[in-house]
């Protein structure tokens, strides 16, 4: 029995027409047969994979990857059905539809049913509009509900595209989708990019590309879709470390969680800055504005170089290293040229082992007695005064005890910054000197990338006396084995071979560090909110994109701490010397009534502030009252309305239920609800920071705003 995937509504009836609907019919009927056939077979070779021989090295590695693919392939398939399928397109030179999907998709024949939207095929799709059609002659969006069409819509470009087969109306498939209910999550869009959009989504990943816009012109739609473009269309970045997507915060990651596994793509890291630096979770906001205003410096953050190469000195006196074989005078020079034996960029504590095995062989070649490196070298390590020497001059160190250094020791802050005056040198110590705030992080992530991990040094040596028992146990194991051979030749004789002992020792069971995802190095970078970074946090970015691939996203009118220069002003400053800016002027979702009231408040501070045009209209107009009125307003709201979410923004003892949010200003940056209601907004302070914030939380809303005051 033939299921159609049409479910329109009774309204919609001259939409069901065959004439209209029927070819789409027989497609999805193909599409369905080939994601049955594509599943089975996925699962099939999938178990095939999981049950072969893992192999070693490489073989293990290339089946992981294989493993992996067809993983993320399967699990794309089943999270979608016939709605893999986004709409369709018609042009000029070809009559067939073209029908976008969210991934590639052909038959057992080998015919395209579906084109993956990032592909070039499918750029005439978004991008086309009656100013510049691309070769269209038509386009159909469909709008999906628990997996059947509830709605679609026809746009046609010439006098040809009508022939009687496009619905037309009034009301365009992006359009209806704007006033569609909010949820906890970020809705699908993908369907509705725009055109302005979708020519910044497929920009070239060369150089830092600058996506500014003020509210609801779809800057974080932006980036997310990019993100998946870029990994499809470069796969390079994939090889080369990939891409890192920087949000602002945890509910705004959250918000966005679903958006990217619904494009197909799971290659993507996420995270906010503060994941970058393990004290960041616990991390407080730096109390005094000055303070942080002077940690906010990239100068700040080039102090960390001065205070580790304070502890890099060799010893300025020679000593004489005694062994169990004789005494060996150890100079001034070659001190000098042990500590000379890392490469530059090593980090500190990695070189420690570096020079002590150049201080090994220098002791060695002027060691006249004959004894072997691995006894000097385990002499040497019982030699106290060595190792005491050595440690003062090259000790190893943790990022945490260096950055709480500079904020409990003047005279080591005053010789790492001399620029500092001394107010500012004594307004930046503290008691507790690590009681670290969000302003430390980049010192921190600094530091801890100049240092490298104190534990490597230790790690290393437990692996090598791993090793050296393993080997030791082997040795006795194949010394018995041969002894009970009775002629002493054939196959047990070669286990005397050392490279078939060394295939015999199990690495796999020596002790490994579990490796720092967000590390780095980064392929391309995608920064959401970014006009809230400052010079110090942008060095944390740089530290993991050396390329200086960047998509950086953000509205200089929404920077709570003000944004008075240029971008291109901006990045250079941190670093960054090669942009290109693309702007987005069209507010597509915040209502016309909201913008009214939200222009004139950025605008009271901010009078050159980017602010967007809406185009659209709630018919709801911008509501005041009183802060008691709170409860009822959103009881009648939630009574009035089945489904979508709101959020209270200024009253921090509001207890959140199921959907509505309580949010600070800044936390509900990146956010959308149907109803916002601000508690107070006098209260969010005075000057640049208080009018964004007041900006920010109007903005918010996509359907309804009240404000609320105390008096």
């Amino acid at each position: 029995m033939t299921i159609s995937a049409f479910d329109l509504p009774a309204r919609l009836s001259q939409k069901a027409d065959p004439a209209l609907i029927a070819a789409d019919e027989q497609h999805f009927a193909a599409i369905a047969r080939s994601l049955e056939e594509s599943i089975a077979e996925l699962e099939a070779r999938l178990d095939a994979e999981r049950k072969a021989p893992g192999g070693k090295g490489r073989q293990a590695l290339d089946r992981d990857l294989e493993i992996h693919r067809l993983t993320a392939r399967l699990r794309a398939l089943r999270r979608f059905g016939l709605d893999l399928c986004l709409g369709r397109i018609v042009s000029a030179d070809d009559p067939e539809p073209v029908y976008i999907g969210r991934l590639g998709l052909t038959d057992t024949t080998g015919r395209r049913l579906l084109v993956d939207w990032r592909s070039p095929a499918a750029e005439p799709f978004f991008g086309a509009t009656h100013g510049n059609p691309m070769g269209l002659t038509s386009r159909r969006r469909y709008r999906w509900t628990r997996g059947l069409i509830s709605d679609y819509w026809d746009e046609v470009f010439t006098a040809d595209g009508f022939e009687g087969h496009a619905a037309l109306d009034d009301q365009s498939a992006f359009i209806a989708s704007l006033g569609a209910n909010r949820s906890p999550r970020m809705r699908d869009v993908l369907g509705t990019i725009q055109a302005d959009q979708d020519a910044v989504i497929r920009a070239g990943s060369s150089g830092a590309l600058v996506v500014d816009g003020g509210p609801g012109t779809g800057k974080t739609v932006v980036a997310l879709h990019r993100s998946a473009y870029l990994l499809y269309s470069e796969p390079r970045l994939g090889h080369h470390g990939g891409v890192l997507f920087v949000g602002p915060h945890q509910p705004y990651l959250a918000y966005v969680a679903d958006v990217l596994p619904s494009l197909g793509e799971d290659g993507v890291r996420t995270c906010t800055l503060r994941d970058l630096v393990p004290e960041g979770a616990k991390a407080v906001p730096e109390p005094d504005p000055e303070v942080a205003a002077l940690k906010s410096s990239a100068g700040m953050v080039r102090a960390i170089e001065p205070a580790v190469r304070f502890y890099e000195n060799p010893p300025t006196k020679g000593m004489t290293v005694t062994t169990p074989w004789e005494d060996v005078r150890l100079s001034v020079e070659d001190w000098a040229e042990a500590f000379d034996a890392p490469e530059p960029g090593t980090p500190h504590n990695d070189a420690r082992d570096q020079i002590w095995e150049a201080l090994v062989t220098i002791l060695m070649d002027k060691h006249e007695g004959d004894v072997s490196a691995e006894l000097l070298r385990k002499s040497l390590l019982r030699d106290r005064e060595l190792v005491t020497a050595f440690n003062r001059a090259w000790p190893v160190i943790e990022a945490t005890d260096l950055v709480g250094d500079l904020w409990t020791v003047p005279a080591y802050l005053r010789m790492c910054a001399p620029w500092l005056s001394v107010e500012e040198i004594r307004r930046l110590q503290r008691a507790d000197a690590q009681a670290w705030t969000v302003s430390d992080l980049p010192l921190l992530d600094a530091a801890r990338q100049r240092l490298g991990d104190p534990e490597t040094s230790r790690r290393k040596r437990r692996q090598e006396a791993a090793l050296a028992t393993q080997r030791e146990r082997m040795a006795q194991v194949v010394d018995n084995l041969i002894e009970a051979d009775d002629d002493g030749e054939g196959l047990v004789t070669q286990l005397r071979r050392a490279d078939l002992q060394r295939n015999l020792v199990d690495e796999s069971e020596l002790p490994t560090a579990d490796p720092d995802v967000l590390a780095g190095p980064f392929a391309h970078i995608v920064v959401d909110e970014a006009q809230e970074l400052t010079d110090a946090e942008w060095q944390m970015l740089l530290l993991r994109c050396p390329s200086r691939s960047f998509t950086i996203v953000g509205d200089r009118a929404q920077a709570r701490h003000g944004f008075t220069e240029s971008w291109q002003e901006r990045l250079e400053r941190v670093g960054i010397d090669r942009m290109t800016l693309a702007s987005l002027s069209v507010n597509y979702r915040t209502p016309e009534e909201v913008m009214a009231e939200a222009e004139p408040v950025i605008r009271a501070a901010l009078p050159d502030a980017n602010v967007p045009a809406s185009i659209r209209s709630s018919g709801i107009p911008v509501t005041r009252g009183a802060v008691s009125e709170l409860e009822p307003i959103l009881g009648s709201w939630l009574a009035e309305h089945a489904e979508g979410v709101a959020c209270v923004i200024g009253d921090p003892s509001f207890e959140e239920t199921g959907r509505v949010r309580s949010l600070t200003p800044e936390l509900a940056k990146g956010l959308e609800f149907d109803l916002v209601v601000i508690v107070d907004p006098e209260s969010f302070g005075d000057g640049v920071e208080g009018a964004v914030d007041r900006y920010v939380a109007m903005t918010r809303a996509t359907r309804q705003l009240v404000i609320l005051t105390s008096s």
